[in-house]
């Protein structure tokens, strides 16, 4: 995967400390990993992220950070 080209947020800091989600697209899948751990990817579609984005963002998960 040294060929992947892996992109973070733009809100995400440089520096020690500043772990983020970080993201990568394949010609068929979504790669994801957090950068402290970046030899640990998920891979998913892009149908499986969109949904899951769309559930985040309509508050279908608020219910477990409280």
């Amino acid at each position: 995967m040294s060929d992947i080209q892996w992109q973070k947020s733009s809100y995400s800091a440089d520096g020690p400390g500043n772990n983020c989600v970080e993201l990568a697209r394949t010609p068929d899948s979504i790669l994801l990993r957090e950068s402290d751990e970046p030899h640990a990817v998920i891979t998913t579609t892009p149908a499986a992220l969109r949904a899951l984005t769309h559930a985040v963002k309509a508050g279908r998960f608020d219910h477990v950070s409280r």
